[in-house]
Parts: structure tokens; C-alpha cells; sequence
């Protein structure tokens, strides 16, 4: 296998010096400069320039003001302080992290009401994949980070929940009897990981895990896994790093 030629960077390094360097640039320009002078200034070729500034802008590092580039809010984000951001801002790293070394759907859900809302999602890159919008709601019982959200919650919010929540069956597999699904949240508790093995998109088994902060439960990680390309090491490894992302979370609240 032949390695670099001696002397010259990786390709990778090339386009991450690429990238900085336009970043810099834009950054030292605040009124604004055209992709034409950003390619003259840095000799980037127009091709991979092209597809630099669109990722640059799609994570809010740059904006686009009619043909000009500007600083974008993203980099203030980088400079603000955890408790400056918003959740999903402080989130969406570590789905995205979660997502690429699964190769899986990965979401972050708060809850609203006895729903689920999805606040931060990033879609497989299979053909083969689960997908859901960031806004869509689904009831707590069928979704796994539903049910490790109602593990998190105390003993009357639990009570409370069964006393008034509605509970429909998606699928056959659908859990939505009291009784199965308190044995359920009393098996999370004990592990920390909630399961859901296709209760409301068939085909789809569910990994979860809340994420508590400061002993409230402010939302949960999930990934989405098709049950033909579920395999024991998968889940383990996705088990493991649920917990090692919520660990992360934590360490980066300062506790």
C-alpha cells in the first residue's frame, strides 16, 4: 500500500486546514466576501471549495447574505459558555457523535406531556434506516427513550402517568398493558437502558437511555436499530455508548 508522498499533509489535514483557513478568512472580512475571492485568496479549487462553504454553512459556522459569506452564529456558540446554550445546542455534538460511530439514527427526546418530542436527530447513512423530524411526538410507552424517561421519573409521577395517560397499540408487539409496563420501567431502572423491539415502527428495535441532571431527567438519548442488522455486539456497543455520551453530557456540566 503506498503512504504520502514525504513532506506532503494527508488529504484529511489538507481539507481541515482548508477549512480553517476559510473560517479565518471570512472571520478577518466581517462585511462579507464572495466565494470568487475566498477561492483567489486561499487557492482552493472552486469544486472543493463549493462543497466546504456549503457544509460550513449548513452547521452555522458561516451565513450566506445574498453571494457573500459571513460569520456565522455558530461560532459564537463555540465560544459560549455550556450554560449559555440552548439543550439542543449542547446536544446536538453528541447525537451527531453517537450517529457516526453507530452508523445508526440517533435522537435526543425531552418530554412533553406523556409524549416524547424528538429535539435533535441525525438520520443513518444506510439504505436500510429509521428517520424521524425534529418536532415529531410520540407517546412514551412504544419509544425506548420514552420508557427510559419513565423510569427516570419519581414513583407518583409514574402513578400519575398510568392514571392518565392513553396508551394505543401501534403494533403487534406494542406493551401497553399497566402491569408489563411497570415490570418494564422497573427493569431500566435497575440496568439504566430501556428497550423497545419493533412496538411502534415494525422492523425497528429501540435502545434509550436518560439523561438526568442534577437527579431531574431532562431528556433521552435513542438509537434507532433495524432488526435485521441488530446483532448482539451491536448492541452492546450501543449500549455502551449511550452511557459513555450521558457520562460526556455531565462531565461537561461540570458534575
Amino acid at each position: 500500500m503506498n503512504g504520502p508522498t514525504p513532506g506532503s499533509a494527508p488529504p484529511t489535514v489538507k481539507s481541515a486546514m482548508r477549512t480553517l483557513d476559510i473560517i479565518e478568512y471570512v472571520v478577518a472580512h466581517p462585511s462579507g466576501v464572495i466565494a470568487q475571492d475566498i477561492a483567489g485568496a486561499l487557492t482552493i479549487p472552486v469544486s472543493s471549495l463549493s462543497y466546504l462553504l456549503g457544509t460550513l454553512v449548513e452547521r452555522g459556522y458561516l451565513k450566506r447574505d445574498g453571494r457573500r459569506y459571513l460569520p456565522g452564529p455558530g461560532l459564537d456558540r463555540l465560544r459560549a459558555a455550556p450554560q449559555e446554550r440552548t439543550l439542543a445546542e449542547r446536544v446536538e455534538p453528541l447525537v451527531r457523535s453517537l450517529r457516526a460511530r453507530l452508523n445508526e439514527t440517533v435522537s435526543f427526546f425531552i418530554q412533553t406531556g406523556w409524549e416524547m418530542e424528538a429535539l435533535v436527530t441525525e438520520t443513518a447513512e444506510q439504505s436500510l434506516r429509521y428517520s424521524i423530524a425534529v418536532g415529531t411526538r410520540t407517546p412514551m410507552h412504544c419509544l425506548a427513550a420514552g420508557k427510559a424517561m419513565l423510569a427516570a421519573l419519581t414513583d407518583a409521577e409514574i402513578d400519575a402517568y398510568f392514571a392518565t395517560s392513553t396508551r394505543d397499540s401501534f403494533t403487534p408487539q406494542t406493551r401497553f398493558d399497566e402491569a408489563a409496563l411497570r415490570a418494564e420501567i422497573a427493569a431500566t431502572r435497575r440496568t439504566g437502558i430501556a428497550h423497545t423491539n419493533e412496538e411502534y415502527t415494525p422492523g425497528i428495535h429501540g435502545i434509550g437511555k436518560a439523561l438526568v441532571v442534577d437527579g431531574q431527567p431532562i431528556g433521552a438519548f435513542a438509537a434507532a436499530i433495524p432488526v435485521p442488522r441488530l446483532t448482539p455486539e451491536l448492541e452492546e456497543r450501543t449500549v455502551a455508548l449511550l452511557s459513555e455520551t450521558v457520562a460526556l453530557f455531565g462531565a461537561a456540566q461540570g458534575g
